[in-house]
């Protein structure tokens, strides 16, 4: 199973969003890096899980990432909200 994924900062105003095969490891790999500047994710702070999003393989996964990359700040707000209407982090429930 393939996931794409958004995590946020603290102050939820940076988003990222990044594919992994196993979502809990790549979660705790973002809190460990938070602060560190050799990453996007680490440089902001994003380690919060918002949203995910299961694939049967990594082709479909890396296509829909690349597609929600390119959608503005506002349709990425709008999905997130679909599923977790008040950002609560998902960190501990995946």
């Amino acid at each position: 199973m393939y996931y794409i994924y958004i995590v946020t900062n603290p102050a939820k105003t940076v988003l990222y969003i990044g594919v992994t095969n196993n979502l809990r490891q790549r979660t705790e790999q973002h809190y460990a890096n938070r602060g560190q500047r050799g990453t996007f994710a680490g440089r902001y702070y994003c380690y919060n899980l918002i949203y995910y999003e299961s694939f049967p393989d990594a082709t479909a996964a890396i296509v829909r990432e690349k597609e929600l990359k390119g959608w503005t700040r506002a349709k990425k707000e709008e999905l997130i909200a679909m599923m977790n209407p008040t950002w609560l982090s998902y960190n501990y429930s995946v």
